[in-house]
């Protein structure tokens, strides 16, 4: 019964471990977001891997997410655009690149070496993630 109890209590100790620390980001990586994005006050974590958190927030009503190392290195930011803030340049690369498709999704992707249009696009039965960066190369 007594190794029944220890099991159990292990066991409890883990799950609220897990459910707790999936939310609460390390201070170094929190930090490094604030740093970032200083006017930002209301932000979700996740843990998106073992050595990478992601946090959730609005910036201006835009839903944003960004990914940090554990170490508070920022990997990368994410956020929606609509069809029509996308430039006529990259569109019409895309569209070139894959005539008869229709966009579903945009979004900005930026990092710290360099910014990407991102696609979800679709001919049909066909879905596809395309990105494009700056220079119109796919």
């Amino acid at each position: 019964m007594k190794t029944l109890k220890i099991v159990l209590s292990t066991l409890l100790a883990c799950a609220l471990f897990a459910f707790t620390s999936a939310d609460k980001a390390p201070l170094k990586v929190t930090q490094a977001f604030s740093k970032k994005f200083p006017t930002v006050k209301k932000v979700k974590w996740d843990k998106e891997s073992a050595t990478e958190w992601e946090a959730e927030f609005k910036i201006n009503k835009v839903a944003y997410s960004a990914n940090f190392l554990q170490d508070g290195t920022w990997q990368e930011t994410e956020h929606e655009i609509s069809k029509k803030d996308i430039p006529a340049t990259i569109k019409s690369a895309l569209m070139v690149a894959f005539p008869g498709y229709e966009i579903e999704e945009a979004e900005i992707s930026e990092t710290p070496n360099e910014m990407l249009y991102e696609f979800m696009i679709e001919k049909g039965k066909i879905e596809m993630e395309v990105a494009i960066n700056t220079n119109e190369k796919l």
